[in-house]
């Protein structure tokens, strides 16, 4: 199926790998340069190199190439183990990572490394997606449960549905919040001028976020999230639409932002009832050390 967007003005004289490795965030510079050399990516009806420069305007349109392994290959990734036992794992993934294998990005995800640490994972999300019970973007960093076996794998999800599952996110964003707690509750669904973005728009599935000041300065603001829904993207949409963007978002924030790899986002609380057992989980992680030195710089500047 074909894709397309049209270029904002604020990307004019992007080189195109870039630009679209961004807007589709799950698939890498390397991967889309390939696509413009197979000819699956068009400007204006044009196939152009991967150097080509946008402007503002171009209709940048792309179709990703069904090619599918019969098997996702195990891989010798580090991983950070936070916890694991005969069901379950919960690991700290770092920013950076896709979480599972997606059309034309088949290695290097968590899934991969996973494979080869455990060899076995819960099957109720296929083949390209085992034991992966939620997920976390690609720049987004933390915490994240995994099923050994689909009887883990289907009473986590249970909590998940049940909005039992405690899941709290750290998050710098732009401007000063002027409330020191407050909630968001507007429905999300995918953004019909940009198909790979989504947005708070009427008839979107219900999504709600819980937010707290833990601190102010000048320009930005340290927060953390707490989700009640977990919509794809849903604190990046919700800060946006209050017009609190995320620092380092390249989809949904400004571009003048703090100097990130990725959106100030880490998901630092995970608590939850274990699968078997039925005793309470709870870990927290450190967010990575870009996000500690974002916060240091920004105590030192005010």
């Amino acid at each position: 199926m074909n894709e397309q967007m049209v270029v904002p003005e604020d990307n004019k004289s992007e080189r195109i790998d870039k630009w679209l490795s961004e807007a589709l965030e799950d698939v890498s510079r390397a991967q889309v340069q390939q696509w413009i050399k197979q000819h699956h990516v068009s400007v204006n009806g044009e196939h152009v190199k991967s150097n080509y420069k946008l402007q503002s305007g171009d209709c940048v349109e792309w179709t990703v190439p069904e090619v599918k392994p019969a098997t996702i290959e195990k891989e010798d990734i580090p991983l950070e183990i936070v916890y694991e036992d005969e069901h379950m794992l919960v690991v700290n993934k770092p920013a950076g990572m896709v979480v599972h294998p997606s059309a034309g990005h088949y290695s290097g995800t968590l899934v991969n490394a996973l494979l080869y640490h455990c060899g076995d994972l819960s099957g109720i999300n296929g083949v390209e997606r085992p034991g992966i019970v939620h997920r976390i973007d690609k720049d987004t960093s933390g915490l994240l449960m995994v099923a050994k076996n689909d009887q883990a794998h289907q009473s986590l999800a249970q909590q998940l549905q049940d909005k039992t599952v405690e899941r709290t996110y750290d998050a710098i964003v732009h401007g000063v919040v002027g409330h020191d707690y407050g909630t968001v509750d507007a429905p999300i669904g995918r953004d019909p001028k940009e198909r790979q973005r989504m947005t708070v728009i009427e008839g979107g599935k219900d999504a709600i976020t819980h937010f707290t000041v833990k601190k102010r300065f000048a320009d930005f603001t340290h927060i953390t999230c707490r989700l009640e829904t977990g919509r794809t993207h849903q604190i990046r949409v919700h800060m946006r639409y209050i017009e609190h963007p995320l620092a380092g978002d390249p989809k949904y924030g400004p571009r003048k932002t703090l100097a990130l790899p990725g959106q100030a986002l880490h998901a630092g609380i995970l608590g939850f009832k274990h699968p078997v057992s039925g005793e309470e989980m709870r870990f927290t992680v450190e967010p990575p050390e870009a996000m500690k030195e974002a916060l240091d710089e920004l105590k030192e500047s005010d």
